[in-house]
């Protein structure tokens, strides 16, 4: 399995490639989309669509992931990350790929184990867990990074959706599912 993982921005998109082959994680490639800090909104937001999608003709990943947005103290700000976010989506539901979100916490918990890990954490786990001569920029370790989380969650997706059948008319009450 090929995923892609996307760490969405408006200046800066970050992308990474790994393959899963049973547990084992493979580094493929990773770097960024950039758009001009400045300028008109379309015109940068279809730099980040074509620009995920050269990486999925490119890399032809079998699934995405990509890093849900958070609520940030300026409102404004928010919502164009959520724009580029909207860009990045439509490229890769675009090339029919199956797209996974995870929020910041999920990935740093993911890769470093602390949810609340710092970037440069993030970047040296990426670096130790694909087995990198370096460590990638924090906007392709962060792409990385939602990648493994992904690539960690994927199994245990599969097995929740098997069992979705089973677990019609069941409810979650202090962490146990109950009838």
């Amino acid at each position: 399995m090929i995923i892609l993982g996307i760490d969405p921005g408006l200046r800066t998109t970050g992308f990474g490639v790994i393959e899963k082959h049973g547990s084992k994680l493979r580094y493929i490639a990773s770097g960024t989309v950039k758009t001009a800090s400045e300028g008109d909104l379309p015109p940068r937001l279809k730099i980040i669509l074509q620009g995920v999608g050269e990486i999925v003709a490119t890399y032809r990943p079998t699934c995405a992931a990509i890093e849900k947005v958070f609520v940030n103290v300026n409102p404004q700000s928010t919502l164009l990350l959520g724009q580029a976010r909207g860009a990045a989506i439509c490229a890769l539901v675009h090339a029919d790929l199956s797209v996974a979100e995870y929020t910041a916490l999920q990935v740093k918990q993911a890769v470093t184990g602390h949810g609340k890990a710092a970037k440069e954490q993030v970047q040296e786990m990426v670096a130790r867990l694909l087995c990198l001569p370096g460590l990638p920029g924090s906007d392709a370790a962060d792409a990385l990074g939602v990648a493994i989380c992904h690539a960690n969650s994927v199994d245990t997706l599969a097995m929740l959706s098997s069992l979705a059948p089973q677990l019609q008319g069941l409810r979650m009450k202090r962490g146990r599912l109950v009838g």
